[in-house]
Protein backbone atom coordinates (compact mmCIF):
# COMPACT_ATOMS: atom_id res chain seq x y z
CA UNK A 1 0.00 0.00 0.00
CA UNK A 2 1.63 3.24 -1.17
CA UNK A 3 1.38 6.66 0.43
CA UNK A 4 -1.29 7.86 -2.03
CA UNK A 5 -3.67 5.05 -1.09
CA UNK A 6 -3.08 5.75 2.60
CA UNK A 7 -3.91 9.43 2.06
CA UNK A 8 -7.07 8.50 0.15
CA UNK A 9 -8.20 6.26 3.01
CA UNK A 10 -7.47 9.03 5.52
CA UNK A 11 -9.61 11.46 3.50
CA UNK A 12 -12.43 8.89 3.20
CA UNK A 13 -12.51 8.07 6.90
CA UNK A 14 -11.82 11.67 7.89
CA UNK A 15 -14.77 12.99 5.90
CA UNK A 16 -17.05 10.33 7.39
CA UNK A 17 -15.78 11.12 10.89
CA UNK A 18 -16.41 14.84 10.45
CA UNK A 19 -19.85 14.10 9.01
CA UNK A 20 -20.75 11.88 11.94
CA UNK A 21 -19.61 14.55 14.39
CA UNK A 22 -21.70 17.17 12.58
CA UNK A 23 -24.70 14.84 12.44
CA UNK A 24 -27.81 15.05 10.28
CA UNK A 25 -27.33 16.75 6.93
CA UNK A 26 -23.70 17.39 7.88
CA UNK A 27 -22.90 13.84 6.77
CA UNK A 28 -23.85 14.82 3.23
CA UNK A 29 -21.89 18.06 3.44
CA UNK A 30 -18.75 16.27 4.61
CA UNK A 31 -19.15 13.64 1.90
CA UNK A 32 -19.17 16.32 -0.79
CA UNK A 33 -16.08 17.91 0.72
CA UNK A 34 -14.37 14.51 0.70
CA UNK A 35 -15.10 14.08 -3.02
CA UNK A 36 -13.59 17.51 -3.67
CA UNK A 37 -10.38 16.68 -1.79
CA UNK A 38 -10.04 13.22 -3.40
CA UNK A 39 -10.51 14.77 -6.84
CA UNK A 40 -8.48 17.97 -6.65
CA UNK A 41 -5.73 16.92 -4.25
CA UNK A 42 -5.35 13.16 -4.71
CA UNK A 43 -6.23 12.71 -8.36
CA UNK A 44 -9.26 10.44 -8.01
CA UNK A 45 -12.02 10.70 -10.59
CA UNK A 46 -15.36 11.55 -8.93
CA UNK A 47 -17.63 8.51 -8.83
CA UNK A 48 -21.22 8.17 -9.95
CA UNK A 49 -23.95 10.05 -8.11
CA UNK A 50 -26.77 7.62 -7.13
CA UNK A 51 -29.52 9.66 -8.75
CA UNK A 52 -31.93 6.73 -8.94
CA UNK A 53 -31.66 6.12 -5.19
CA UNK A 54 -32.04 9.82 -4.36
CA UNK A 55 -35.06 10.28 -6.63
CA UNK A 56 -36.82 7.18 -5.31
CA UNK A 57 -36.34 8.41 -1.73
CA UNK A 58 -37.59 11.87 -2.69
CA UNK A 59 -40.71 10.57 -4.46
CA UNK A 60 -41.66 8.18 -1.66
CA UNK A 61 -41.08 10.86 0.97
CA UNK A 62 -43.22 13.33 -0.95
CA UNK A 63 -46.14 10.87 -0.91
CA UNK A 64 -45.70 10.06 2.79
CA UNK A 65 -45.53 13.79 3.59
CA UNK A 66 -48.90 14.31 1.91
CA UNK A 67 -50.29 11.38 3.89
CA UNK A 68 -48.87 12.86 7.12
CA UNK A 69 -50.47 16.23 6.40
CA UNK A 70 -53.80 14.50 5.78
CA UNK A 71 -53.51 12.82 9.18
CA UNK A 72 -52.75 9.36 7.81
CA UNK A 73 -49.53 8.92 9.74
CA UNK A 74 -51.28 9.84 12.97
CA UNK A 75 -53.91 7.22 12.15
CA UNK A 76 -51.25 4.53 11.66
CA UNK A 77 -49.56 5.52 14.92
CA UNK A 78 -52.92 5.42 16.69
CA UNK A 79 -53.48 1.84 15.51
CA UNK A 80 -49.97 0.89 16.64
CA UNK A 81 -50.55 2.51 20.02
CA UNK A 82 -53.72 0.48 20.54
CA UNK A 83 -51.81 -2.72 19.82
CA UNK A 84 -49.07 -1.85 22.33
CA UNK A 85 -51.35 -0.64 25.12
CA UNK A 86 -53.66 -3.66 24.81
CA UNK A 87 -50.73 -6.10 25.11
CA UNK A 88 -48.15 -4.32 27.32
CA UNK A 89 -46.57 -7.52 28.64
CA UNK A 90 -45.38 -8.39 25.14
CA UNK A 91 -43.78 -5.00 24.49
CA UNK A 92 -40.39 -6.56 23.60
CA UNK A 93 -41.99 -8.38 20.67
CA UNK A 94 -44.72 -5.94 19.67
CA UNK A 95 -42.46 -2.84 19.62
CA UNK A 96 -40.15 -4.22 16.90
CA UNK A 97 -43.14 -5.73 15.10
CA UNK A 98 -44.85 -2.34 14.90
CA UNK A 99 -41.76 -0.42 13.73
CA UNK A 100 -40.95 -3.22 11.28
CA UNK A 101 -44.43 -3.10 9.70
CA UNK A 102 -44.47 0.71 9.55
CA UNK A 103 -41.12 0.71 7.74
CA UNK A 104 -42.24 -2.03 5.34
CA UNK A 105 -45.31 0.04 4.53
CA UNK A 106 -43.64 3.45 4.26
CA UNK A 107 -40.17 2.54 2.97
CA UNK A 108 -38.43 4.70 5.57
CA UNK A 109 -37.26 3.92 9.09
CA UNK A 110 -38.04 7.46 10.24
CA UNK A 111 -41.62 6.34 10.97
CA UNK A 112 -40.15 4.81 14.15
CA UNK A 113 -39.83 8.33 15.61
CA UNK A 114 -43.56 8.47 16.27
CA UNK A 115 -43.51 5.16 18.16
CA UNK A 116 -40.57 5.86 20.49
CA UNK A 117 -42.53 7.85 23.11
CA UNK A 118 -45.27 5.19 23.11
CA UNK A 119 -42.76 2.38 23.65
CA UNK A 120 -41.22 4.29 26.57
CA UNK A 121 -44.64 4.88 28.15
CA UNK A 122 -45.77 1.26 27.85
CA UNK A 123 -42.44 -0.09 29.14
CA UNK A 124 -42.50 2.19 32.19
CA UNK A 125 -46.04 1.10 32.95
CA UNK A 126 -44.88 -2.53 33.05
CA UNK A 127 -41.70 -1.79 35.07
CA UNK A 128 -39.63 -2.82 32.03
CA UNK A 129 -36.45 -0.99 31.13
CA UNK A 130 -37.35 0.94 27.96
CA UNK A 131 -33.86 0.31 26.59
CA UNK A 132 -34.78 -3.30 25.77
CA UNK A 133 -37.86 -2.79 23.54
CA UNK A 134 -36.49 0.51 22.20
CA UNK A 135 -33.19 -0.97 21.04
CA UNK A 136 -34.89 -3.86 19.23
CA UNK A 137 -37.55 -1.58 17.72
CA UNK A 138 -35.03 0.90 16.30
CA UNK A 139 -32.93 -1.91 14.82
CA UNK A 140 -36.05 -3.54 13.34
CA UNK A 141 -36.98 -0.26 11.64
CA UNK A 142 -33.56 -0.22 9.94
CA UNK A 143 -33.49 -3.86 8.87
CA UNK A 144 -37.04 -3.66 7.50
CA UNK A 145 -35.72 -1.33 4.79
CA UNK A 146 -34.18 -4.41 3.13
CA UNK A 147 -37.65 -5.98 2.81
CA UNK A 148 -39.81 -2.95 1.97
CA UNK A 149 -41.23 -3.03 -1.57
CA UNK A 150 -40.96 0.77 -1.84
CA UNK A 151 -37.44 1.25 -0.45
CA UNK A 152 -34.67 2.40 -2.76
CA UNK A 153 -32.40 -0.40 -1.51
CA UNK A 154 -34.85 -3.16 -2.44
CA UNK A 155 -35.67 -1.61 -5.81
CA UNK A 156 -31.96 -1.45 -6.65
CA UNK A 157 -31.11 -4.98 -5.50
CA UNK A 158 -34.05 -6.58 -7.27
CA UNK A 159 -32.94 -4.86 -10.47
CA UNK A 160 -29.46 -6.36 -10.03
CA UNK A 161 -30.61 -9.87 -9.14
CA UNK A 162 -33.47 -10.42 -11.58
CA UNK A 163 -31.19 -11.08 -14.58
CA UNK A 164 -29.65 -13.88 -12.49
CA UNK A 165 -32.95 -15.75 -12.13
CA UNK A 166 -34.29 -14.22 -8.89
CA UNK A 167 -37.77 -12.82 -9.48
CA UNK A 168 -39.06 -9.76 -7.64
CA UNK A 169 -41.80 -11.67 -5.72
CA UNK A 170 -39.29 -14.36 -4.68
CA UNK A 171 -36.80 -11.81 -3.40
CA UNK A 172 -39.47 -9.95 -1.45
CA UNK A 173 -40.66 -13.22 0.10
CA UNK A 174 -37.12 -14.24 1.10
CA UNK A 175 -36.21 -10.88 2.61
CA UNK A 176 -39.55 -10.48 4.42
CA UNK A 177 -39.27 -13.94 5.97
CA UNK A 178 -35.60 -13.80 6.95
CA UNK A 179 -35.52 -10.25 8.33
CA UNK A 180 -38.73 -10.72 10.29
CA UNK A 181 -37.46 -13.96 11.82
CA UNK A 182 -34.11 -12.29 12.56
CA UNK A 183 -35.80 -9.47 14.46
CA UNK A 184 -38.12 -11.79 16.41
CA UNK A 185 -35.33 -14.19 17.42
CA UNK A 186 -33.33 -11.18 18.58
CA UNK A 187 -36.33 -9.99 20.61
CA UNK A 188 -36.55 -13.42 22.24
CA UNK A 189 -32.84 -13.47 23.15
CA UNK A 190 -32.90 -9.93 24.52
CA UNK A 191 -35.97 -10.75 26.60
CA UNK A 192 -34.35 -13.87 28.01
CA UNK A 193 -30.92 -12.45 28.85
CA UNK A 194 -31.33 -8.71 29.49
CA UNK A 195 -32.07 -7.12 32.84
CA UNK A 196 -35.72 -6.20 32.52
CA UNK A 197 -36.64 -4.83 35.97
CA UNK A 198 -36.73 -1.04 35.66
CA UNK A 199 -36.83 -0.50 39.43
CA UNK A 200 -33.36 -2.03 39.85
CA UNK A 201 -31.73 0.50 37.51
CA UNK A 202 -29.58 2.91 39.53
CA UNK A 203 -29.72 5.49 36.74
CA UNK A 204 -33.50 5.34 36.75
CA UNK A 205 -33.68 5.67 40.55
CA UNK A 206 -31.39 8.71 40.47
CA UNK A 207 -33.45 10.39 37.75
CA UNK A 208 -36.64 9.51 39.62
CA UNK A 209 -35.38 11.27 42.77
CA UNK A 210 -34.43 14.32 40.72
CA UNK A 211 -37.92 14.45 39.22
CA UNK A 212 -36.68 13.87 35.67
CA UNK A 213 -38.96 10.90 34.98
CA UNK A 214 -42.56 11.52 33.98
CA UNK A 215 -45.17 9.02 35.20
CA UNK A 216 -46.95 6.95 32.50
CA UNK A 217 -50.07 8.77 31.28
CA UNK A 218 -51.62 5.96 29.25
CA UNK A 219 -53.07 6.07 25.78
CA UNK A 220 -54.42 9.39 24.59
CA UNK A 221 -57.55 9.34 22.44
CA UNK A 222 -57.33 11.42 19.27
CA UNK A 223 -59.91 12.27 16.63
CA UNK A 224 -59.29 10.41 13.39
CA UNK A 225 -60.82 12.12 10.36
CA UNK A 226 -62.16 10.42 7.26
CA UNK A 227 -59.42 12.15 5.25
CA UNK A 228 -56.77 10.51 7.43
CA UNK A 229 -58.18 7.06 6.77
CA UNK A 230 -58.61 7.77 3.07
CA UNK A 231 -54.99 8.92 2.74
CA UNK A 232 -53.77 5.65 4.27
CA UNK A 233 -55.89 3.62 1.84
CA UNK A 234 -54.60 5.63 -1.13
CA UNK A 235 -51.01 5.11 -0.04
CA UNK A 236 -51.62 1.39 0.60
CA UNK A 237 -53.12 0.99 -2.88
CA UNK A 238 -50.04 2.74 -4.26
CA UNK A 239 -47.71 0.31 -2.47
CA UNK A 240 -49.74 -2.65 -3.76
CA UNK A 241 -49.57 -1.19 -7.27
CA UNK A 242 -45.76 -0.96 -6.99
CA UNK A 243 -45.53 -4.62 -5.93
CA UNK A 244 -47.93 -5.78 -8.66
CA UNK A 245 -46.22 -3.85 -11.44
CA UNK A 246 -42.71 -4.80 -10.32
CA UNK A 247 -43.81 -8.44 -10.23
CA UNK A 248 -45.51 -8.21 -13.62
CA UNK A 249 -42.38 -6.92 -15.36
CA UNK A 250 -40.12 -9.43 -13.61
CA UNK A 251 -38.49 -11.68 -16.23
CA UNK A 252 -39.58 -14.75 -14.27
CA UNK A 253 -43.24 -13.74 -14.62
CA UNK A 254 -43.18 -11.61 -17.76
CA UNK A 255 -46.80 -10.46 -17.82
CA UNK A 256 -45.80 -7.13 -19.35
CA UNK A 257 -43.66 -7.24 -22.48
CA UNK A 258 -41.92 -5.20 -23.71
CA UNK A 259 -41.14 -3.25 -20.54
CA UNK A 260 -41.44 0.41 -21.45
CA UNK A 261 -41.68 1.85 -17.93
CA UNK A 262 -38.81 0.54 -15.81
CA UNK A 263 -39.22 -0.37 -12.15
CA UNK A 264 -37.44 2.80 -10.97
CA UNK A 265 -39.63 4.99 -13.16
CA UNK A 266 -42.74 3.11 -12.05
CA UNK A 267 -42.17 3.53 -8.32
CA UNK A 268 -41.33 7.23 -8.72
CA UNK A 269 -44.34 7.97 -10.92
CA UNK A 270 -46.69 5.89 -8.75
CA UNK A 271 -45.57 7.59 -5.56
CA UNK A 272 -45.94 11.04 -7.12
CA UNK A 273 -49.39 9.99 -8.32
CA UNK A 274 -50.26 8.86 -4.79
CA UNK A 275 -49.22 12.28 -3.52
CA UNK A 276 -51.42 13.96 -6.11
CA UNK A 277 -54.44 11.78 -5.25
CA UNK A 278 -54.05 12.42 -1.51
CA UNK A 279 -53.76 16.15 -2.21
CA UNK A 280 -56.95 16.20 -4.30
CA UNK A 281 -59.20 13.83 -2.38
CA UNK A 282 -58.03 14.67 1.15
CA UNK A 283 -57.85 18.42 0.50
CA UNK A 284 -54.22 18.77 1.56
CA UNK A 285 -52.64 22.23 1.48
CA UNK A 286 -49.64 21.88 -0.81
CA UNK A 287 -47.84 24.81 0.78
CA UNK A 288 -47.63 22.94 4.09
CA UNK A 289 -46.08 19.72 2.76
CA UNK A 290 -42.53 21.02 2.91
CA UNK A 291 -42.98 21.85 6.60
CA UNK A 292 -43.89 18.30 7.68
CA UNK A 293 -41.39 16.35 9.77
CA UNK A 294 -41.34 13.48 7.26
CA UNK A 295 -40.49 15.80 4.35
CA UNK A 296 -37.70 17.48 6.32
CA UNK A 297 -36.12 14.20 7.42
CA UNK A 298 -36.52 12.75 3.92
CA UNK A 299 -34.77 15.66 2.26
CA UNK A 300 -31.98 15.42 4.82
CA UNK A 301 -31.67 11.74 3.90
CA UNK A 302 -31.39 12.66 0.20
CA UNK A 303 -28.50 15.05 0.85
CA UNK A 304 -26.80 12.50 3.11
CA UNK A 305 -27.05 9.84 0.41
CA UNK A 306 -25.82 12.29 -2.22
CA UNK A 307 -22.71 13.23 -0.26
CA UNK A 308 -21.66 10.00 1.44
CA UNK A 309 -22.64 7.63 -1.39
CA UNK A 310 -20.81 9.81 -3.91
CA UNK A 311 -17.77 9.78 -1.64
CA UNK A 312 -17.97 6.00 -1.23
CA UNK A 313 -18.37 5.39 -4.95
CA UNK A 314 -15.45 7.69 -5.71
CA UNK A 315 -13.17 5.65 -3.46
CA UNK A 316 -14.51 2.22 -4.48
CA UNK A 317 -14.39 2.93 -8.22
CA UNK A 318 -10.80 4.11 -7.84
CA UNK A 319 -9.79 0.78 -6.29
CA UNK A 320 -12.02 -1.62 -8.18
CA UNK A 321 -9.16 -3.92 -9.16
CA UNK A 322 -7.98 -4.43 -5.58
CA UNK A 323 -11.53 -4.95 -4.30
CA UNK A 324 -12.27 -7.47 -7.05
CA UNK A 325 -9.12 -9.39 -6.21
CA UNK A 326 -10.04 -9.50 -2.53
CA UNK A 327 -13.61 -10.52 -3.27
CA UNK A 328 -12.72 -13.26 -5.73
CA UNK A 329 -10.14 -14.77 -3.39
CA UNK A 330 -12.03 -14.64 -0.12
CA UNK A 331 -15.80 -14.26 -0.58
CA UNK A 332 -16.00 -17.14 -3.06
CA UNK A 333 -14.41 -19.41 -0.42
CA UNK A 334 -16.25 -17.91 2.57
CA UNK A 335 -19.61 -16.53 1.34
CA UNK A 336 -20.56 -15.18 4.76
CA UNK A 337 -17.70 -12.65 4.50
CA UNK A 338 -19.85 -10.72 2.04
CA UNK A 339 -22.12 -9.92 4.97
CA UNK A 340 -19.10 -8.55 6.84
CA UNK A 341 -18.21 -6.37 3.84
CA UNK A 342 -21.78 -5.06 3.62
CA UNK A 343 -21.84 -4.51 7.38
CA UNK A 344 -18.62 -2.47 7.48
CA UNK A 345 -19.57 -0.46 4.39
CA UNK A 346 -23.03 0.37 5.76
CA UNK A 347 -21.46 1.49 9.02
CA UNK A 348 -19.53 4.11 7.06
CA UNK A 349 -21.85 4.93 4.14
CA UNK A 350 -24.86 5.42 6.44
CA UNK A 351 -27.46 4.21 3.94
CA UNK A 352 -28.77 0.78 2.91
CA UNK A 353 -29.27 1.83 -0.70
CA UNK A 354 -25.94 3.64 -0.96
CA UNK A 355 -24.10 0.64 0.48
CA UNK A 356 -25.78 -1.80 -1.89
CA UNK A 357 -25.03 0.40 -4.88
CA UNK A 358 -21.40 0.99 -3.91
CA UNK A 359 -20.46 -2.63 -3.18
CA UNK A 360 -22.73 -4.88 -5.27
CA UNK A 361 -21.43 -4.18 -8.81
CA UNK A 362 -17.85 -4.89 -7.74
CA UNK A 363 -18.86 -8.13 -6.00
CA UNK A 364 -20.87 -9.26 -9.04
CA UNK A 365 -17.88 -8.68 -11.31
CA UNK A 366 -15.39 -10.23 -8.88
CA UNK A 367 -17.39 -13.44 -8.43
CA UNK A 368 -18.10 -13.75 -12.13
CA UNK A 369 -21.88 -13.68 -11.65
CA UNK A 370 -23.62 -13.52 -15.03
CA UNK A 371 -26.93 -14.59 -16.50
CA UNK A 372 -25.14 -17.65 -17.87
CA UNK A 373 -23.41 -18.39 -14.53
CA UNK A 374 -25.72 -17.09 -11.78
CA UNK A 375 -24.79 -19.65 -9.10
CA UNK A 376 -23.08 -17.24 -6.69
CA UNK A 377 -25.94 -14.72 -6.82
CA UNK A 378 -27.46 -16.41 -3.77
CA UNK A 379 -24.71 -14.78 -1.67
CA UNK A 380 -26.10 -11.32 -2.44
CA UNK A 381 -29.63 -12.46 -1.61
CA UNK A 382 -28.63 -14.02 1.71
CA UNK A 383 -26.33 -11.20 2.84
CA UNK A 384 -28.48 -8.25 1.80
CA UNK A 385 -29.78 -7.58 5.32
CA UNK A 386 -26.22 -6.74 6.41
CA UNK A 387 -26.45 -3.36 4.64
CA UNK A 388 -28.57 -2.28 7.64
CA UNK A 389 -25.64 -1.69 10.00
CA UNK A 390 -26.50 2.00 10.41
CA UNK A 391 -26.73 1.52 14.16
CA UNK A 392 -23.03 0.83 14.75
CA UNK A 393 -22.07 4.48 15.12
CA UNK A 394 -24.56 5.97 17.59
CA UNK A 395 -25.44 8.95 15.43
CA UNK A 396 -28.42 7.79 13.36
CA UNK A 397 -31.49 10.04 13.94
CA UNK A 398 -33.86 7.34 15.25
CA UNK A 399 -31.14 6.01 17.55
CA UNK A 400 -30.45 9.45 18.99
CA UNK A 401 -34.19 10.06 19.27
CA UNK A 402 -34.60 6.92 21.35
CA UNK A 403 -31.81 7.99 23.70
CA UNK A 404 -33.26 11.48 24.12
CA UNK A 405 -36.89 10.38 24.58
CA UNK A 406 -36.18 7.69 27.17
CA UNK A 407 -36.46 9.79 30.33
CA UNK A 408 -35.57 6.77 32.52
CA UNK A 409 -31.96 7.00 31.30
CA UNK A 410 -31.70 3.27 30.55
CA UNK A 411 -31.20 3.81 26.80
CA UNK A 412 -27.67 5.14 26.71
CA UNK A 413 -24.54 5.76 24.66
CA UNK A 414 -21.42 4.56 26.50
CA UNK A 415 -18.07 6.29 26.86
CA UNK A 416 -16.44 4.05 24.25
CA UNK A 417 -18.85 5.02 21.42
CA UNK A 418 -19.67 1.43 20.43
CA UNK A 419 -20.94 0.31 23.83
CA UNK A 420 -24.45 1.64 23.37
CA UNK A 421 -27.87 0.04 23.80
CA UNK A 422 -28.36 -0.75 20.11
CA UNK A 423 -25.11 -2.51 19.23
CA UNK A 424 -25.80 -6.03 20.55
CA UNK A 425 -29.42 -6.31 19.31
CA UNK A 426 -28.35 -4.84 15.96
CA UNK A 427 -25.53 -7.33 15.45
CA UNK A 428 -27.78 -10.20 16.55
CA UNK A 429 -30.63 -9.19 14.23
CA UNK A 430 -28.32 -8.92 11.21
CA UNK A 431 -26.55 -12.18 12.10
CA UNK A 432 -29.81 -14.12 12.31
CA UNK A 433 -31.27 -12.44 9.21
CA UNK A 434 -28.21 -13.40 7.17
CA UNK A 435 -28.11 -16.91 8.67
CA UNK A 436 -31.78 -17.45 7.81
CA UNK A 437 -31.01 -16.04 4.38
CA UNK A 438 -28.42 -18.72 3.69
CA UNK A 439 -30.79 -21.41 5.00
CA UNK A 440 -33.70 -20.25 2.81
CA UNK A 441 -31.50 -19.80 -0.28
CA UNK A 442 -30.14 -23.31 0.30
CA UNK A 443 -33.64 -24.71 -0.27
CA UNK A 444 -34.20 -22.71 -3.46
Amino acid sequence: MDIMVILQIIVLLGAIFVGVRLGGIGIGYAGGAGVLILGLCLGMKPGNIPWDVILIIASVISAISAMQLAGGLDYLVYIAEKILYKNPKYINYLAPLVTYVLTIFAGTGHTAFSMIPVIVEVAKGQNIRPSVPLSIAVVASQIAITASPVSAAVIYMTGVLEPFGWSYPTLLAVWLLTTFLGCMVTAFIMTMFCKMDLSTSTVYQERLKEGLVKPPVGMQEIKITSSAKLSVWIFLIGVIAVVCYASAISPAIGLIKPVIVTRDAAIMSLMLTVGALITVFCKVKLGDIASTSVFKSGMVACICVLGVAWLGDTFVSGHTAQIKAFASETISQYPALLAVVFFLAAMLLYSQAATAKAITPTVVAALGITAAHPDNAYMLVACFAAVSALFVLPTYPTLLGAVQMDDTGTTRIGKWVFNHSFFIPGVLAIFFSVAFGFVVCGFM
